[in-house]
């Protein structure tokens, strides 16, 4: 089965990206054949920052992305929305990629399922 998550929210201030994350990597954990796409767009982006530092006992996306990544999930960030916010593909955690509204558009309508938080 193949499942597109939708992210739009900033990494931090809401938990909206906290708990779309959460649920990505429980989802993988479950299961080990399923194929799991997770598209950052708006101020979502921001989460694949690489370098993020975060108090100890707080959550923090970046480790989470990677555990996504390591569990053979996609991560795939809007590339209008990198651009908007100035956020090079050099500042980006290593694994994830810049992508297009063409490639959310035929992810989107090959997807099983579709989850947008």
């Amino acid at each position: 089965m193949s499942i597109l998550m939708i992210l739009n929210d900033p990494p931090y201030g809401t938990e909206r990206t906290y708990n779309g994350l959460r649920l990505a990597l429980n989802l993988l954990t479950k299961n080990d054949t399923l194929a799991l796409t997770v598209f950052l767009m708006g101020d979502a982006v921001a989460a694949a920052k690489a370098g993020q530092q975060t108090p100890n006992g707080y959550y923090n996306l970046e480790r989470m992305l990677k555990g996504v990544l390591s569990r053979k999930g996609r991560v795939l960030l809007c590339g209008t929305c990198m651009d908007a916010r100035a956020l090079k593909e050099t500042e980006v955690l290593e694994g994830c990629q810049r992508s297009t509204l063409d490639e959310l558009t035929e992810l989107t309508a090959a997807s099983a399922k579709v989850l947008v938080f």
